[in-house]
């Protein structure tokens, strides 16, 4: 596979969430540091970004759609002139789909779509509620995992925030 010479697109879909202090946006599902930092980012940074938020809403999707056809997902997605992003996984463009859907039945066949029973009675839009929970949780657990710090107070949380912020000197 030939590598792009184009730039990376950024995730942000102009929904953000970590403006209100969330350490997970809640739109691109990027860290609040990525969010800040990315136009900073080299191309090879940001494909990292885009590979884990692919492979977590990929984990996700998978747990109630099988992707039967890609090509023809992204065929269906072009001809309803739907924004996905192309340099994710079929499973990644799933979410868009049934955003757009809202509460309308979609005819998944004719997606490439396999839906399985845990989609069973639920709406487009109940699915892409649900998708979009589950994998904003995995993002927030991957997030604590990987860079939250344990704080004794409320106190301790507060100054370190304005340590991070240059509001106050650090006491190391």
């Amino acid at each position: 596979m030939a590598m792009s010479t184009s730039r990376i697109r950024t995730p942000c879909i102009g929904v953000c969430s970590t403006v209100f202090g969330d350490t997970v946006c809640r739109g691109c599902r990027r860290f609040s540091h990525e969010v800040v930092d990315w136009n900073a980012y080299s191309e090879d940074e940001k494909r990292i970004v885009w590979r884990r938020l692919d492979q977590l809403l990929t984990l996700v999707v998978r747990n109630y759609f099988q992707v039967l056809d890609g090509e023809r997902l992204a065929a269906q997605l072009d001809y309803q002139n739907l924004r996905y992003q192309r340099q994710m996984s079929p499973e990644g463009w799933v979410p868009e789909l049934l955003k757009a859907a809202g509460r309308q039945p979609l005819r998944y066949e004719d997606y490439g779509l396999q839906p399985l029973p845990t989609a069973d009675g639920l709406t487009p839009r109940e699915l892409y509620d649900v998708i979009s929970r589950e994998c904003h949780a995995l993002n927030q657990a991957h997030y604590d995992r990987s860079f939250a710090r344990p704080v004794r107070s409320t106190g301790d949380l507060i100054l370190r925030a304005a340590q991070e912020k240059g509001l106050v000197g650090s006491s190391d």
